[in-house]
């Protein structure tokens, strides 16, 4: 294993762990367990729970191993054949996780326990290039070669179920009861009523390290938000990655059980709004926004027109599942149009605020979205913008369902071609990248292809 550097990173912030800080809580005993985890494909937090002791005398300073098929399988844990960075050929051998000393968090919901993100490394210490954290760094290095820094924020709605995880898999997944019986869009008393719940997870992310603004109901029977204030994109993808897989299990220690599902039900699906812009890199200066003349730059402009322009031929990375794509439906609040427009919600680019609050929010994406990758995506996009140049087309004002733009992709084997015929794509993330993350779409669609639904059964067992 390679040596890692273990001088004094400076924690996030003062409710985040300096190493310093961990040795001492190890030592008196307050901190027992240290769990290492990566975000896998598919956007789960996967590692390891170690002896705190083992951590400090054996691990810190050093790394850990894990086996290198963990991106290259499938939701249900399966080997899958054509991946090039994993495979039976090449005899599954070991990758190694190697923490990000500046993501240290407790976790107030596991007393005696801390986290720590992790990057990934082959064997000989080369980045593990198609994992997800190493896709978005690659597009903040390309940011940061312009003088600039990316700052996000990711908007996650989920539903919330009074049926525990066990049950609801047992049941397979019917007549779950949800936490409201009726749309508590806004609704104090809808929101009071799973207080208990959002409370506990308001609470737990704050003390660990993410900066918490406000819950709020949403229009789905049980749905709710939790948001948290923008941060430079790495630090959000990790929160957002760890915070997805916190909730469920403070549901679970409630008795309940919640989904970040794109589209869950026949009602109103989850989302996961992107908020982004370009600060300076050093001096955090504006980007987006000339103060001078109170308008947009034309850097902002050529940004929005990247992301627009690749949108369909990035889809993939904003939908990454069958699940994702039943979420665009027209008048749903989930776009359809490839369109841009200020205060729009009906367009997938929604420009709001100004001054230091001008940012780009990105409407495409779903709760089920892997953070690391949809960032990574909109970032490739729009610095794509900027370094072409790309004219922003005109404003669509009113209802851009009915606008006549070009759509999104309606499945994900249309965004799986988009993707695989993308000359931009290949520029931009790589064509390793793109290959790997094309085999990942096919993966799923052969899967569901093959699979025979609920839907199939009540149609045709008795009538056909």
């Amino acid at each position: 294993m390679n040596a890692l550097n273990t001088d004094p990173v400076p924690a996030r912030n003062d409710r985040m762990l300096t190493v310093d800080r961990l040795r001492g809580m190890i030592l008196e005993g307050e901190i027992d367990t240290v769990i290492l985890a990566f975000t896998d494909m598919q956007g789960r937090l996967q590692g390891k729970l170690l002896h705190a002791r083992f951590f400090l005398d054996s691990v810190l300073g050093h790394a850990t191993e894990g086996c290198n098929y963990l991106l290259a399988v499938d939701v249900d844990m399966n080997t899958i054949d054509g991946y090039e960075h994993a495979s039976w050929a090449g005899g599954y051998g070991d990758m190694e996780f190697l923490p990000d000393l500046a993501t240290i968090r407790l976790l107030p919901h596991r007393p005696g326990t801390v986290m720590i993100q992790c990057d990934l490394a082959g064997t000989t210490g080369e980045s593990v290039r198609v994992s997800p954290r190493a896709v978005l760094r690659a597009q903040t290095e390309r940011a940061a070669s312009h003088g600039w820094k990316a700052v996000a924020g990711t908007e996650l709605e989920f539903v919330i179920y009074n049926t525990p995880y066990e049950k609801a898999w047992d049941d397979g997944y019917r007549n779950l009861e949800p936490a409201n019986r009726y749309n508590v869009d806004y609704s104090i008393l809808g929101s009071t009523l799973v207080e208990p719940l959002l409370r506990d997870i308001r609470n737990t992310m704050y003390s660990s390290g993410l900066t918490v603004e406000s819950a709020k109901g949403e229009c789905n029977f049980g749905q709710h938000e939790i948001a948290f204030l923008y941060d430079d994109v790495i630090a959000t993808a990790d929160n957002h990655s760890y915070y997805k897989t916190a909730a469920k299990d403070i549901a679970r220690q409630h008795g309940q059980s919640l989904t970040f599902m794109a589209k869950p039900n026949q009602r109103e699906g989850n989302s996961c709004h992107i908020h982004m812009s370009l600060r300076g890199k050093d001096d955090d200066a504006l980007v987006f926004w000339d103060a001078e003349n109170d308008r947009r730059t034309a850097v902002y402009d050529h940004f929005i027109a990247g992301v627009l322009a690749t949108m369909r031929e990035f889809t993939l990375f904003y939908a990454p599942n069958i699940n994702s794509y039943k979420r665009f439906v027209k008048g749903s609040f989930a776009p359809t149009a490839v369109a841009w427009g200020v205060d729009n919600r009906t367009t997938s680019v929604r420009l709001v605020g100004s001054g230091r609050s001008a940012r780009m929010e990105n409407r495409l994406p779903g709760g089920d979205m892997n953070p690391y990758l949809g960032l990574a995506a909109m970032l490739a996009g729009g610095l794509y913008g900027i370094e072409h140049e790309l004219e922003l087309d005109a404003e669509t004002h009113g209802n851009a369902y009915e606008s006549g733009a070009p759509t999104v992709p309606t499945t994900m084997r249309e965004a799986r071609d988009a993707l695989a015929g993308s000359a931009i794509a290949a520029e931009v993330f790589g064509e390793d990248v793109v290959r790997h993350y094309v085999h990942y779409a096919d993966v799923e669609i052969d899967a569901f292809d093959a699979a025979v639904t609920d839907w199939e059964l009540r149609r045709g067992f008795e009538r056909l």
